[in-house]
């Protein structure tokens, strides 16, 4: 509990999902919380939850991150540590990706996730055992049935999460968390309908034989945002119950 006791946290998707999750849980610790999304209904709901400040934006707008990142910074009084849990997800075969659907992915995934980054770094430089938490995921460790474009983009936010532990050492730590499936809105878009079929892939895939749930990765996002992992940087976590064993 003390670990997140006054903690400014910025967390980006934090209207749903896993980055919901976090906030629910960051603030359920002691830390300050503000959300930013691009679903402004859904984020008005969640920041009555979770947060006492938020923000809608773009991820993938520079202009729209530098406005937001300064709002909740201030409205914060200043930030510890960020989250960048915000993403979306294809299932669609590289040979059937269109340029468009490529370029989207990788916009809001990964340069998203630098944007945010970059914008977040000089606020940071001020704070108080300051960390970054990047969501990657399991399928950009080792290929999965997600589609390929949405593997690189997450592969990238891995590499981008080393790549940015290297350079701003020994004053901000960085950190990627992989999952795998999550009980979320964003799977029950790729996954609509769970059978026989369904369950039975999940248990020869995951060495835990079911799909984790949203505070499960909340939980590990905590322990990388807190002083707790206070000698841990450039590590991949993988939290996907066993399918890589990366």
């Amino acid at each position: 509990m003390g670990e997140m006791h006054g903690r400014r946290v910025i967390i980006t998707g934090g209207a749903s999902g896993i980055g919901l999750a976090a906030a629910k849980l960051f603030s359920e610790r002691g830390a300050a919380v503000a959300l930013l999304d691009a679903n402004a209904q859904a984020l008005e709901v969640a920041a009555r939850d979770a947060s006492q400040f938020a923000s809608v934006v773009d991820i993938s707008d520079e202009e729209a991150v530098g406005r937001a990142m300064d709002s909740v910074v201030r409205d914060l009084g200043g930030v510890d540590a960020l989250v960048n849990a915000a993403g979306i997800v294809t299932l669609v075969r590289a040979e059937d990706t269109s340029l468009t659907l490529w370029r989207k992915i990788i916009d809001v995934n990964l340069t998203g996730t630098f944007l945010v980054c970059r914008s977040a770094i000089p606020h940071l430089r001020n704070g108080n055992q300051p960390a970054i938490v990047n969501v990657a995921s399991a399928s950009g460790l080792m290929p999965s049935a997600a589609g390929a474009v949405y593997g690189v983009s997450k592969a990238g936010v891995d590499m981008l999460s080393k790549y940015l532990a290297r350079e701003l050492a020994p004053i901000i730590r960085v950190n990627a968390i992989c999952p795998g499936m999550v009980e979320t809105p964003m799977m029950n878009t790729v996954a609509p309908t769970r059978g026989p079929e369904f369950d039975a892939a999940v248990k020869a895939t995951y060495a835990l034989q079911r799909v984790a749930q949203p505070r499960e990765i909340a939980e590990a996002i905590l322990f990388l945002a807190s002083p707790a992992s206070s000698y841990v940087t450039g590590a991949s976590l993988a939290v996907d119950g066993g399918r890589t064993f990366h």
